[in-house]
Order: C-alpha cells, then sequence, then structure tokens
C-alpha cells in the first residue's frame, strides 16, 4: 500500500513538473519572440516610459534604478543572443516535456540528459552572474532530473508487470 502511495506522489509530482515547467517554457519562447522586436533603443524608451514616475516619488527605488541602468548596457549583441537563447532553450523543453507528456520511453532518458546540458550551462552562467533566478532554475531542473528517473523506472516496472 505504502509502495502505491509513493508511486502516486511522484506521477502527480511529476505531472505537477511538467505543467510548471511547460507554462515557463512556453514563457520563455514568448519572451525570446518579444526581444527579437525590443531593440536597445526601444528597450531604453519603455524603461524611460515606465521608471519616469516611480523615479519621481522615489528616486531610490532598488528596482526602476536597475532596469534604467540595465537599458544602459543593453546591446543589439545582448538583444540576439539573449533571443536566441530564449527562443532555443524554451523550444526545446517544450518539445521534450511534450514527448514526457505522451509517455514516450526514449523520450525519459533524453530529457535527463537535456536537462543536465542546461544544468551545466546554467552553473557555468551562475559563476558569472550569481543570479537567484538561474540558481533557481536550476535546482527545479534538478528536481525535474529526479522525478523523471523516478516515473521513468515506475513505467518501466509497469510495463514489465503488464507483459508477464
Amino acid at each position: 500500500m505504502n509502495n502505491i502511495i509513493n508511486r502516486r506522489n511522484i506521477h502527480v509530482g511529476f505531472h505537477i513538473g511538467l505543467i510548471l515547467k511547460g507554462l515557463y517554457d512556453i514563457g520563455e519562447v514568448l519572451c525570446g519572440i518579444l526581444l527579437i522586436f525590443l531593440t536597445p533603443e526601444r528597450m531604453s524608451k519603455l524603461i524611460t516610459l515606465i521608471s519616469k514616475n516611480e523615479l519621481l516619488e522615489d528616486p531610490n527605488d532598488f528596482v526602476m534604478n536597475y532596469l534604467v541602468s540595465f537599458s544602459h548596457v543593453f546591446s543589439i549583441s545582448m538583444q540576439h543572443f539573449t533571443s536566441y537563447y530564449l527562443l532555443s532553450h524554451g523550444i526545446v523543453k517544450v518539445l521534450i516535456l511534450i514527448l514526457l507528456w505522451k509517455k514516450k520511453l526514449w523520450a525519459y532518458p533524453l530529457s535527463c540528459v537535456m536537462f543536465t546540458i542546461f544544468i551545466i550551462l546554467q552553473t557555468y552562467r551562475f559563476s558569472q552572474t550569481h543570479s537567484i533566478m538561474l540558481l533557481a532554475l536550476t535546482l527545479i531542473d534538478i528536481l525535474m532530473i529526479a522525478l523523471t528517473i523516478l516515473e521513468y523506472r515506475n513505467i518501466k516496472t509497469d510495463k514489465g508487470n503488464n507483459e508477464v
């Protein structure tokens, strides 16, 4: 009975993870598309429009000051790199998640390899930026790998029991 509950918890956790990662990855794709059209000039105008009133009210507003300083370093090469990164990263992960949702057995090991590659890239990037967001994404990817391995074992066990 306890084994059935654990298998059920793994299955539910795995599907919740798929949904949450899917939503995040779709957001990555949409942001990548948005960035294709958001040139440095447009970014600067947008941030000026957003921050103008906020900085008049509170000149020390951390978020608005960060956005303003970011708009000064946002370049065309940063625009292209970020757009490419978000699109490629998001599309690959969305495709993998669709395959996992459809229970394609070969997609489980593939997803573990791909998530591991993303973890390596995110860890490298974290060492440069110290972004808490990257750290959180990396931890979520590690959790997804663990859930994917457990779900894969459960599916393989179920297939083995059905063939007997």
